[in-house]
């Protein structure tokens, strides 16, 4: 069974989702961290990963909508580059995020858990479980 923690990463705030198959219908908002640097975040999912058994991350890369990569795609890719290193015994997948905030706010202004409004203190977490539906769809990952 996989238990994935998506991460839609940001540098003042880093949204998270969590999928568990076999236990839940779909991507659910878990939440968000304040960014104050990437040592912090990675101490903060340690606890996540130890305390859900997680085994899967997947992490929001950004990329222009014509497919070309921007300074934050780079950005996000090293700290990739650190999850890989200091989760070696978990799957570090990267997945096309582009949109993803966009969608959560256009969602948002359809729901009524959202009294139909923006709400800027939920959309991180949001935009990451987008990020996971996105990969779980594409790689037929639901049940």
């Amino acid at each position: 069974m996989n238990r994935f923690l998506s991460i839609d990463y940001g540098q003042k705030v880093v949204g998270l989702a969590t999928y568990f198959r076999g236990t839940d219908p779909y991507p659910t908002p878990f939440g968000k961290i304040i960014y104050l640097n990437d040592n912090q975040v990675i101490e903060e999912l340690s606890s996540i990963i130890r305390d859900e058994f997680i085994d899967t991350l997947v992490l929001g890369v950004p990329y222009y909508l014509d497919g070309n990569s921007s300074k934050m795609t780079e950005t996000i890719k090293m700290f990739g580059t650190q999850l890989e290193k200091t989760f070696p015994k978990l799957k570090v997948i990267y997945q096309d995020e582009t949109l993803s905030s966009f969608e959560a706010q256009d969602r948002m202004k359809r729901d009524p858990r959202y009294n139909f409004k923006v709400d800027p203190k939920e959309i991180d977490a949001l935009a990451a479980s987008i990020i996971l539906e996105d990969f779980l769809r594409e790689n037929k990952c639901f049940p």
